[in-house]
């Protein structure tokens, strides 16, 4: 009978059209708001693999923050960056390579990624995204023994090992090794020392075996760290900041 009755009336078609628009217009208002969150603000990560094993495991999943504004305004020249030495962050190795998405694109990537929960995105190489811990910032001399770095901050005559100017708590995977192993392979205990330029950072996995990162790329561009992780959400037992 109420289908009959909005066929036939004028005022009932109109009322339910008005409701259908006011529908469709949160559903965008959500969307934006969503599409400003996720692009310029937040992120949502899963930790595919083991790389940041033994304090991080695969299927953990983060929010991220989001440095697009930041490497936007940032003074190129400044050293006043966004994030520390061993925080956990997000490198994208597309940017290192001259590949850009573009914010429009990363937006629309952020509306997708979020309507299939993650697991479609626009970019069909989404695994030039790396979550990777800071162990050194620009103008640092870094060097490597045993696995473990030694960071001589800029400016500074002494060296540190990562621990002690590290921001954040955490244990490197050291694997067990062969006194064979030749350390001029790209994953080996030992790396002779380099300095980082201006616009540069050492980011390496927590577990040292085999995972690429700035002993096989070289050294980050700080406009390529797009993120930094700012809690640990899954799973639920170990809830926190990573």
């Amino acid at each position: 009978m109420a289908n009959k009755w909005r066929q036939y009336s004028y005022v009932a078609q109109k009322s339910y059209l008005r409701r259908i628009r006011i529908g469709l217009f949160w559903v965008f208002v959500f969307f934006v708001l969503y599409t400003l969150i996720t692009g310029l603000l937040f992120s949502n990560r899963v930790l595919e693999n083991g790389a940041m094993e033994p304090g991080c495991k695969a299927g953990d999943r983060f929010i991220f923050s989001n440095y697009t504004l930041n490497h936007m305004f940032r003074d190129r020249t400044s050293s006043n960056l966004p994030f520390r030495r061993g925080q956990i962050v997000l490198v994208d190795r597309a940017a290192t390579l001259g590949e850009k998405k573009g914010i429009i694109n990363t937006v629309l990537d952020g509306i997708v990624r979020f309507c299939t929960l993650q697991r479609i995105s626009l970019f069909p190489k989404e695994d030039v995204i790396f979550i990777k811990r800071v162990i050194a910032l620009p103008g640092d001399t870094v060097s490597l023994n045993n696995f473990v770095v030694h960071v001589k901050p800029a400016g500074e005559n002494y060296e540190y090992t990562e621990s002690e100017l590290s921001d954040r708590d955490y244990v490197p995977g050291i694997p067990q090794v062969s006194l064979l192993w030749d350390n001029s392979i790209p994953f080996s205990s030992s790396m002779e020392s380099i300095t980082l330029k201006a616009d540069e950072c050492f980011v390496l996995s927590d577990d040292r075996s085999n995972t690429n990162d700035s002993r096989t790329w070289g050294p980050a561009p700080a406009s390529s760290i797009i993120g930094r992780a700012l809690v640990r959400y899954w799973p639920p037992t170990r809830i926190g900041f990573p």
